[in-house]
Order: structure tokens, then C-alpha cells, then sequence
């Protein structure tokens, strides 16, 4: 997925001359702690709710202030993967999106992000999560498919990490069906090591709660 697909024309970008207040006002509707700053239509950068706390007339235009402006955005066809290292790196609220001609398109918020990340995750598909460790040499998903498709199931979605200074990967697989014994001897009998188990009908050691409450969270 590209930056322009993630979009959001519902967040209006703050103009240089509406004042302090406005902007304040309008952070707090959005739950944002950053906004982006146009004048006349070009892109100056994105203003901190920190900083316009510190400016004590709050009907002060934006553009009259000595403001520290930040400057991150993306370009309209990076990689999501490339929006999520600005949003990491920078911890902002959001990210403006611009053409090549440096035209001001949209932001993506923090919010819009989520979403996706949920989206791609399957978090609200109805399932069970199995965590595997293992030796990067053996990291075939198309193995590890064959053996949950086996149990005539389907894995919505994987995420593979790394550790520093290791050979050892982390495996997490959601699978569509919540009754995961079979798909965990078959893993075992692989010589697949089952780090965790979520959500499964067969092992009740609270990490099901705990999985739920991350659904919740996440679908806020």
C-alpha cells in the first residue's frame, strides 16, 4: 500500500493566519498533538501542541509567532512500511503526504494508521495466534502453511522478528479457527518450537484475556 491510499481529507490543514486557539481547538477534536501549516497553499511544515501551550495570547495568528516548525512528510507513493518508520522515529500524530512538486495533499494520522495495522493483522478476524521460535535457516511460510492447512485452516496473517546478535526468529501466525491442538502437535512434531499459544480451547493460562483486551484497544 502506498501513502496516498491512507489519506485523510478530514483533518484541515492549519492556515498562517488562524490563530492560536484555533488550532488548539482543533487538536483536541481530532486527538492530535500535531497539525500541518499552509500558507497560500504551500507546505511550511507541522506545528506541536507543546509548543502553542507555551504562547500565552492564544488569539495570536499562527503565522505572527516564532514557532518551531517541524518538517517530516512523505511523498505520495512510498511504502506504508516508510510512513510507519516516520510516525516511529519522529513520534508524531501524523504525517502530511505530498506530489513531487512538493503540492500539499493530506495527512495520515496516527488513527488512519491504526486502522490499517489492524486491517492487515486480521485483529478483528475471529481466530487463534500461534508464536513460534525459530532458527532463521528454517523460516519457510510456506512450510509452516502446508502444516495449518493441513488441519484444514488458514493463516490471515504472519509477522516474522529478529533479535540483535541472533540467529533466533520469532513467528506469529493468526489462524481463522481457535481450536489450534492439532496445528500445535503437527508444529511439534516439525520440531517447531510453540512459543505461546492465544486463544486456543485446549491451554486457558489468561493469555486469551489478554489477547482480547488487545482487540478492544486496538479497535478503539
Amino acid at each position: 500500500m502506498f501513502a496516498s491510499e491512507l489519506i485523510s481529507n478530514s483533518i484541515p490543514p492549519l492556515q498562517t493566519t488562524e490563530t492560536v486557539h484555533t488550532a488548539l481547538d482543533r487538536m483536541a477534536e481530532f486527538k492530535l498533538n500535531h497539525l500541518p501549516v499552509l500558507n497560500n497553499g504551500t507546505f511550511l511544515g507541522i506545528v506541536a501542541e507543546d509548543h502553542l501551550l507555551e504562547i500565552r495570547n492564544v488569539e495570536e495568528p499562527i503565522g505572527a509567532l516564532s514557532l518551531t516548525i517541524l518538517n517530516p512528510f512523505v511523498y505520495q507513493d512510498v511504502h506504508v512500511y516508510d510512513v510507519i518508520r516516520i510516525f516511529d522515529q519522529l513520534k508524531l500524530s501524523l504525517v502530511p503526504v505530498l506530489d513531487y512538486k512538493k503540492n500539499y495533499l493530506g495527512v495520515i494520522s496516527i488513527h488512519d494508521l491504526l486502522k490499517y495495522t489492524s486491517d492487515i493483522f486480521a485483529v478483528k478476524e475471529p481466530g487463534g495466534i500461534i508464536v513460534l521460535e525459530i532458527n532463521n535457516r528454517n523460516n519457510s511460510l510456506s512450510h509452516m502453511a502446508q502444516i495449518v492447512e493441513a488441519d484444514n485452516a488458514q493463516i490471515l496473517s504472519s509477522y516474522v522478528q529478529n533479535f540483535p546478535d541472533s540467529t533466533r526468529l520469532e513467528v506469529t501466525l493468526k489462524i481463522n479457527k481457535t481450536e489450534l491442538s492439532g496445528i500445535i502437535s503437527a508444529f511439534e512434531r516439525y520440531d517447531y518450537q510453540v512459543k505461546a499459544v492465544f486463544n486456543s480451547t485446549t491451554q486457558d493460562n489468561g493469555t486469551e484475556d489478554r489477547y482480547n483486551l488487545l482487540m478492544s484497544y486496538l479497535n478503539v
